[in-house]
């Protein structure tokens, strides 16, 4: 009766488990830090596709990032995050390697924490509890909070599945607290397995606190689907362990807020029709029994409403309405066996699990995803309890992820010939453009322009030496020098009439000398670096000189490797795709063979009902009989003399 950890962690979807736990550390909305730095971008990208819900995407990218070095800042991190999607897929043997690895490698705290909760969880969902509980003790006090009350409800869990519900009712009172919090989907959950535990601890105390926390629950205002289902979970629960108990009125009190249209409704009006018999009120029986009754006959109780309608008559002394109904009864159990047959004969044919994997499709593979149409089959009606069960679920799952791998197989078989197409158009290229690019790269002249910057540097450390200013003369100021020596060859001699010009054409050179050594210092700084920068352009030269002659010895080798990997791709495909073919047609029978098991079981309920339906049949006509013999009988003995 009790909401497992695993049906929660269902129910709260990835955020809540699998994504606060593995990727909690690497995202603000899931920790308290306001910032949190992603060193690595591949390991962004990884995170990325995971909140898209893209997990196939985000699990090979992860390790194909992984294989590559690609997410050192976030290595003990990105294992956790790999384990925690394994874990999701239920490959569970693979995550549990991960965090034992983990672990024994001794990773920070925080990480070591979320790893033992996570094999824990492991161990516990394999049946090995011993094992779950000392894994679950090495946890420490670094879980993250979305975690802790999942670490609260898994010990839970593991103290009741010995039947300790003493001490589980304990932890939870922990979690749940006091009555009215129900702050959170998980306080409400833990109030729920909290109620349910001190009912079964066998003391009459921990019973009546149990009921109260229920009746706490089952009268909570509740904002969302979710919680209003857990809320008539709880009245149901309320009603039938009080019809247990002897106590039928208020059993019904509690069933009676159960909503007619949910999930729990059917059970809740059976339950209030049982509790108005045992107060010796049939009538009032019928009211919910006759609503049953038009419900699909798929479900349990809406079976067993339909010869409780007729007990009801036969408990008023309406007997003609209650072997009528006894009858009808017997006549639908008839024609709903003949429905079960047609569809189990459609289950076996496949088109059952055909049906349902085209009516919810989905993009990627992913273990949190759920049913949610039925398929269009003569009798779909019949599947409604059998979608509803985990088992079919899970099975359901396994079957469209191979579905989906199928898929990705065959797109990179088909992706291989494209590969192939590439790899030869790079080859022809490199081909074709080699003898181009060797052309170009010898008419460079790499040794010519080595020469012509070493005249250059020879040139300015001439310059330098002389530091006179005319080696790194403009071509204005060459032009003014020249200038200057015509004038004077013009001016020489000793005529005294060109004295005057004389000394112009000496003040003008000597301005023009100081203007030069003015100027000395920044030109031939301004030289020298440009002179670097020439020989960082040749040095980049030779660089590329030598990344090409690389590049020619090197890239033949790599085209050959793409071709051995590629080469390599199509056997292994060759091997994988048949074998996914086979497992996902064995998963095809194992998901018809769980749904005809269903119908199986529906059956054989349906034969119980009609066997209690004739054998009241019988009863009835014994009563009848016995009436008539004992009118018979009366009038013989009133007619003796």
């Amino acid at each position: 009766m009790r909401v497992s950890s695993h049906r929660r962690f269902t129910l709260r979807g990835l955020a809540a488990a699998v994504l606060a736990a593995c990727a909690l550390s690497a995202t603000a909305a899931a920790t308290d830090v306001p910032n949190h730095e992603i060193k690595d971008p591949h390991y962004g990208d990884v995170l990325f596709q995971f909140f898209q819900d893209h997990y196939f995407s985000a699990v090979t990218g992860l390790m194909v990032s992984q294989q590559f070095g690609r997410v050192e800042h976030h290595a003990d991190e990105a294992e956790v995050l790999r384990g925690g999607m394994l874990l999701s897929y239920g490959l569970q043997r693979e995550a549990g390697e991960i965090f034992a690895k983990l672990i024994e490698r001794g990773a920070e705290p925080k990480v070591r924490d979320r790893a033992w909760f996570f094999l824990a969880k492991i161990r516990y969902q394999r049946g090995t509890l011993a094992e779950a509980e000392a894994a679950l003790a090495q946890v420490g006090d670094q879980l993250p909070p979305p975690l802790q009350e999942d670490r609260a409800l898994l010990q839970a869990n593991l103290l009741m599945a010995r039947a300790d519900y003493a001490s589980a009712a304990g932890v939870l009172s922990a979690v749940g607290g006091q009555a009215g919090s129900s702050r959170n989907s998980g306080t409400r959950y833990a109030r729920f397995n909290l109620g349910v535990a001190l009912m079964k601890t066998g003391r009459a105390d921990d019973a009546a606190r149990g009921v109260a926390v229920l009746d706490e629950l089952g009268r909570a205002p509740a904002e969302d689907e979710e919680f209003r289902s857990l809320r008539d979970r709880a009245n149901v629960a309320l009603g039938f362990g009080a019809l247990s108990n002897g106590d039928p009125k208020s059993a019904r009190t509690y069933l009676e807020r159960v909503r007619l249209k949910s999930l729990q409704a059917n059970k809740a009006l059976l339950g209030f029709g049982w509790a108005a018999v045992a107060l010796k009120e049939p009538q009032q029986a019928l009211v919910p029994w006759l609503e049953l009754a038009q419900r699909d006959v798929g479900d349990s109780a809406a079976l067993e409403a339909q010869i409780a309608v007729p007990y009801a008559y036969a408990e008023l002394g309406a007997y003609q309405q209650a072997l009528a109904g006894y009858n009808a009864a017997i006549a639908a159990f008839a024609r709903e066996s003949t429905d079960l047959d047609e569809s189990m004969a459609a289950i076996r044919s496949g088109t059952m699990v055909e049906a349902l994997f085209e009516r919810n499709p989905g993009a990627e593979m992913g273990w949190f995803w759920r049913l949610g149409q039925l398929p269009a089959l003569p009798h779909a009606g019949h599947l409604s309890q059998l979608l509803a069960q985990h088992e079919f679920q899970e099975a359901f799952k396994n079957y469209r992820d191979l579905r989906y791998l199928t898929t990705n197989l065959e797109e990179w078989r088909a992706k291989l010939v494209v590969f192939d197409d590439m790899l030869a158009t790079r080859r022809k290229a490199f081909a074709e453009r080699l003898p181009q690019v060797r052309e170009r790269a010898g008419a460079s002249g790499l040794g010519a322009l080595r020469q012509r910057r070493d005249a250059l540097a020879a040139e300015i450390a001439r310059g330098a030496a002389a530091a006179d200013g005319v080696a790194f003369a403009d071509a204005k100021q060459l032009d003014l020098l020249a200038r200057i020596a015509s004038a004077q060859a013009i001016v020489a001699g000793n005529d005294p009439g060109l004295a005057p010009a004389r000394e112009r054409v000496r003040l003008a050179a000597g301005a023009l000398t100081w203007q030069l050594a003015q100027g000395q210092t920044e030109r031939a700084w301004r030289a020298q670096k440009d002179l670097q920068d020439i020989d960082d352009q040749i040095a980049q030269a030779h660089r590329r000189d030598a990344e090409l002659a690389q590049a020619q010895r090197d890239e033949p080798a790599r085209f050959e490797r793409f071709g051995r990997r590629i080469a390599a791709l199509a056997p292994l495909l060759d091997v994988m795709i048949p074998r996914v073919a086979a497992l996902t047609k064995e998963q095809q029978f194992a998901l018809q063979d769980i749904a005809v098991a269903e119908l199986t079981r529906q059956k054989e309920r349906l034969a119980v009902y009609s066997t209690q339906a004739r054998f009241a049949v019988a009863q009835l006509y014994d009563h009848a009989n016995a009436k008539a013999d004992a009118k018979q009988e009366s009038e013989h003995v009133a007619a003796r003399p």
